[in-house]
């Protein structure tokens, strides 16, 4: 399937209307415009170009003015449709620039009797033998190369004609419908996954830095516990005397600060532990007994050592 449209028609090539060029030919003159060319003719057989300005043409004695040549640069653009290597149907839109050679305007006049199908012909048979040789992206990439084929192809064949072609584009390539969505399904699936790999890094990210950032506030919180319980202790050697007491008032104090971390978050279960001064007395005492035990242990340990 195929089509053709042109931006310019032989009608308007004659350089003016039918009836001026009527009523010029009944004076005798012929007058041809800019950019375009007229063909006289003497009993019928060809017989000169006239240029752009006012010509004598006298009808009386066989001399007429056969058509009107235009210059100008005419544009076709060709609609062709074919397949792709990968079975996908494409429609390829060729523009075709051209216009008629000023020293060639005998065989451009004469040789052909429709410039536009001849060059639709050769256009429908570069495309037609380029494209199935390529993949759908391969003809997206390469459509210079595709226009370059054409503009050759069309050189060659229509010189002879007396035309020259001043370039060709290929300006639009259109998939099957079909073709169009799947390929935008994909697009847009490969730019989801792409965007799914990136939400998931951010979140990585953020996950990291709360952690680290967890890490460095349970540190700082437990630089200053410590801080807290040594100035504890060192107050309280300031006014108690005995190392004992000081000991058992700083266990009491963390057992309360236990007590109020386990009635403060709501994500503790519910903990049964004896409660009252005798329980923290006993807690005091074993606590006690843990360190003086480790303490004698040790001090044998090294008296063992020494006696060997």
């Amino acid at each position: 399937m195929g089509g053709v449209t042109s931006s310019s028609s032989p009608a308007t090539a004659a350089g003016g209307s039918s009836y001026s060029a009527e009523a010029a030919q009944a004076l005798c003159c012929a007058c041809v415009g800019q950019s375009t060319v007229a063909v006289e003719e003497a009993w019928g057989r060809y017989d000169a170009v006239l240029g752009p300005g006012c010509h004598f043409v006298p009808w009386c004695v066989g001399r007429r003015v056969a058509g009107y040549l235009s210059l100008r640069v005419q544009q076709l653009d060709v609609r062709c449709e074919t397949k792709t290597r990968d079975n996908v149907f494409v429609t390829v839109v060729a523009s075709v620039q051209y216009r008629a050679l000023a020293d060639r305007a005998y065989d451009a006049f004469y040789c052909l009797t429709n410039a536009h199908a001849q060059i639709q012909s050769y256009v429908f048979d570069v495309i037609r033998a380029s494209v199935p040789n390529m993949n759908l992206d391969e003809v997206f990439g390469q459509k210079k190369e595709v226009a370059r084929a054409v503009e050759e192809e069309l050189a060659r064949a229509m010189t002879m004609y007396g035309y020259e072609i001043v370039q060709t584009l290929i300006v639009d390539i259109v998939p099957d419908e079909v073709v169009r969505r799947a390929m935008n399904d994909i697009n847009a699936a490969a730019r989801l996954r792409v965007a799914a790999a990136e939400r998931a890094e951010a979140d990585k990210i953020q996950q990291v830095k709360r952690a680290e950032g967890e890490a460095e506030a349970k540190y700082l919180a437990g630089v200053g516990v410590a801080r807290q319980r040594q100035a504890i202790v060192e107050g309280l050697k300031r006014f108690v005397p005995n190392e004992k007491d000081v000991m058992d008032m700083v266990l009491v104090t963390q057992y309360f600060d236990t007590i109020r971390d386990i009635g403060a978050t709501s994500r503790s279960s519910t903990v049964f532990i004896p409660h009252g001064p005798s329980a923290v007395r006993d807690m005091a005492a074993q606590v006690r007994d843990g360190l003086l035990q480790a303490t004698a242990a040790a001090g044998g340990g090294a008296a063992t050592l020494k006696a060997l």
